[in-house]
């Protein structure tokens, strides 16, 4: 970036990205994998998919929140020169980055519907649910500080989906009219959109 600007992506967009394709290729899966008997009959197969569900939600929800709580504490005011990604741009770089786990994760759970039926898809639908607990809990921080939390573009890693890994230093922040989401990653709703700092 011009000037020593970086470019900035939303905390919780990049959290919540992989919400959505998680819960939706879980429920396909689960739907699919509720057909075969497999070894265990497709009764103890809906339970243990019911128990793994909520075991990985919750899993996933609270993993690394101190790590994300102390970036957070740790933020400093965005600079001028910063340019702030747009929510679409965050959400279809993580999808592209995460496109062949995605599929690896979806077939998994499909093949593992003739051993366990349901219990893939329940893993994978887990997954999206505690995502997006998640970017909701970040949301609600955001909220209470006034602020939009903002990680560096080139931070993010290969896959641009990790915002607490260990090559982020800090995170930044704005106003929270800044950007085109809303607190916890979410659209914002038209005539919302700011650009404050």
């Amino acid at each position: 970036m011009g000037r020593g600007g970086h470019g900035l992506a939303r905390v919780p967009v990049v959290v919540r990205a992989g919400a959505a394709p998680l819960w939706w290729l879980g429920v396909a899966a689960a739907g699919v994998g509720a057909l075969p008997d497999g070894l265990t009959g497709r009764r103890i197969g809906a339970l243990a998919g019911a128990a793994l569900f909520l075991v990985t939600a919750a899993v996933v929800a609270y993993a690394r929140m101190k790590r994300y709580d102390a970036l957070a504490r740790g933020a400093t005011r965005a600079g001028k020169h910063d340019v702030l990604q747009s929510r679409a741009v965050t959400v279809r770089n993580w999808r592209r980055g995460h496109r062949w786990w995605l599929a690896a994760a979806f077939l998994a759970a499909l093949a593992g519907a003739f051993l366990v039926p349901v219990a893939g898809g329940a893993v994978l639908a887990g997954a999206g649910t505690g995502l997006w607990a998640k970017a909701t809990r970040l949301g609600r921080r955001e909220q209470d500080g006034d602020v939009l939390l903002w990680v560096r573009v080139d931070w993010l890693g290969r896959g641009a989906g990790a915002p607490a890994g260990k090559t982020v230093q800090a995170y930044r922040t704005t106003g929270p009219a800044a950007g085109d989401a809303a607190p916890g990653g979410a659209r914002r709703r038209a005539g919302a959109v700011g650009a404050g700092r």
